[in-house]
């Protein structure tokens, strides 16, 4: 797709999901791939999965991108091999519930605000500097639709998602001026586990967001991802919004009705 073969590649959030295709998708570029989680175990079997699609190396980094201290110490503890980070992917984010905000659990409001907004800052404050210093790099954000448009239940976590996009455009124009490349995705419905942790794991709510209707799949928004960063050194993406066919925006879908039914 692109000159990536080589290219060191860190990706959070990247044991499942949307983060795991984008390890997969940059690895069957031939990149090195350094990978962050908070599940160990699953970080070791996605490596040896990674090595046999194409990555020439892979690193694991266990991480809760909501701990600053941590994600510092971490970025700065790399092996030496690992600090020259040459794209980064902020893929780390979560949703909580869908409350109304006079009823929701200031708890999930604490959970999707410290790793969707301030996780986000804290890894992008630790790896942009080096890329600054080196005049290369590219900063991938995963934003959502529910950025540009707020949904019933989900004010807070649309909130979040606003600030990344507010984030994204205010990095790009500080790094104006430089080789740095900044760049948003943000996809509509994907079908990914993003649902079952929102319901924290009630596996038939979370069933019925997908329900007559086709979402995205983590492969596509990850194939996204990659050709964004395939682009000559030139060409910033700044933003890609994407939805399936069935979706118009964070409010609108098109619910097949199935035969049979009335």
């Amino acid at each position: 797709m692109g000159n990536l073969n080589g290219k060191t590649v860190f990706i959070t959030g990247a044991s499942a999901g949307i983060g795991a295709a984008t390890a997969f998708a940059f690895a069957r570029e031939g990149a090195r791939l350094l990978i962050a989680a908070r599940r160990h175990e699953k970080l070791a079997s996605l490596a040896a999965e990674l090595k046999e699609a194409g990555a020439i190396a892979v690193h694991t980094l266990v991480l809760d991108v909501r701990e600053r201290a941590t994600v510092a110490s971490a970025i700065e503890a790399l092996p030496t091999e690992w600090k020259t980070i040459d794209v980064l992917v902020n893929n780390a984010g979560l949703s909580r519930g869908v409350d109304k905000v006079y009823e929701a659990k200031i708890d999930d409001w604490e959970e999707m605000i410290d790793t969707n907004v301030k996780g986000l800052l804290y890894v992008t404050r630790a790896v942009v500097p080096g890329m600054v210093e080196r005049n290369s790099g590219h900063i991938i954000n995963l934003g959502s639709t529910a950025g540009e448009q707020t949904y019933p239940g989900g004010a807070v976590y649309c909130a979040s998602k606003a600030a990344e996009r507010a984030i994204n455009d205010g990095l790009r124009q500080d790094l104006l001026g430089t080789a740095v490349r900044v760049t948003t995705v943000d996809p509509g419905m994907v079908e990914t586990d993003f649902s079952l942790t929102r319901f924290r794991g009630d596996s038939e709510r979370a069933a019925k967001v997908y329900q007559d209707v086709t979402p995205l799949t983590p492969e596509d928004v990850a194939e996204t991802i990659v050709w964004t960063a395939a682009r000559p050194a030139h060409v910033n993406i700044a933003r890609v919004l994407m939805t399936s066919i069935d979706q118009a925006n964070s409010l609108l879908f098109n619910r097949k009705q199935q035969v049979g039914t009335r």
